[in-house]
């Protein structure tokens, strides 16, 4: 795995944590929402050692679009919850 992706999960755990501390209601809603799908993914990935960020971006983008097909979260939060993930991976 690289360093680089290891770097990538540590400031976005950071930046999920800080909403914890820091954020409104909803921004808690939807971090925590996105906080699940990041746990699963980073798992997943830290066991592969070609793993990297664009890898990364696809699971979460992969696992997000499953959970908003099967209904879950009304549009608005799925919204919400794609602009977070946009943020976190550019950043």
């Amino acid at each position: 795995m690289s360093n680089h992706l290891e770097v990538k999960l540590d400031a976005i755990e950071s930046k999920l944590d800080a909403v914890v501390d820091n954020g409104s209601d909803d921004e808690l809603f939807v971090a925590s929402y996105l906080r699940g799908h990041f746990d699963l993914v980073a798992c997943k990935l830290l066991a592969l050692p070609q793993a990297g960020t664009t890898e990364l971006d696809e699971n979460i983008r992969t696992s997000l679009q499953q959970a908003f097909a099967q209904g879950e979260l009304e549009s608005h939060d799925q919204q919400k919850v794609a602009k977070l993930w946009e943020e976190l991976i550019a950043s």
